[in-house]
This record gives C-alpha cells, structure tokens and sequence, in this order.
C-alpha cells in the first residue's frame, strides 16, 4: 500500500468554537495625567477548534498543576503575537497564549494552532 501523498485540508466543520482575541493597551489617564490600569481590548472574533493533548505534549503540560493547558485550531491570517489572550465563547473562558503561535504546519498557510493556559484557582 502506498502512503497517502497529500494532507487533508483543514475541515471548517470542525471549527465549532467562537473565539475573541484580545489584546493589552495602556488604560486612560486619570485628571492627574497619570496612567490607570492596563484594560484588554478586542482585536478579532474568529471560529477555532479547541484540541486535546497527546503523548508528550501532555505529559510536559501536566507538569505545572496550576494550569490548565489546550490547543486551539484556527485559520491561517490573523497576526496573533504571544502576548495576547483569548476568551473562548462557547464557555466563557479566558485563555493565556503560551509562546508564540505555532504557524504554517504544514508550510502552506492554510492554519494555525494556539497553545493556551487557562489559570485555574487554588484549592
């Protein structure tokens, strides 16, 4: 049997998560001039797959028991840097991005996958 020559395209049915990307910008100034809170601002709403971890992957996210680690599948395009943060709709939960996005898979710009913490609370 021949090994399969081609990858299969991403499947948009599977993109079943509403996702919002946010960013951090410095907040207002208060009437001293002084600066106020850091506020998180809406950068784009987009469809993404949320994935579970295998073998390695999630042996390693295992090792810190104060987060929770996913993957996120979404479409190649959005500049989405390492600093940034999403909230998952579906769920209303707020994901950290852990490093930069991981881009171009297989090398031919079709998605893009996005490895979260979620912060879980103490006991």
């Amino acid at each position: 049997m021949q090994p399969f020559k081609y990858k299969p395209k991403l499947n948009a049915g599977k993109l079943n998560r509403r996702i919002t990307v946010q960013k951090k910008v410095p907040g207002p100034k208060d009437e001293g001039g002084y600066p106020t809170e850091d506020v998180w601002v809406d950068v784009v709403t987009l469809y993404a797959s949320r994935e579970p971890l295998r073998g390695r992957e999630f042996f390693a996210a295992a090792a810190a028991q104060a987060e929770n680690t996913v993957r996120y599948k979404i479409r190649y395009g959005p500049a989405i840097a390492a600093d940034m943060r999403f909230i998952d709709l579906k769920d209303n939960r707020i994901y950290y991005l852990k490093g930069a996005p991981l881009d171009d898979v297989w090398g031919d710009r079709t998605e893009t996958h996005l490895m979260a913490t979620e912060e879980l609370a103490n006991g």
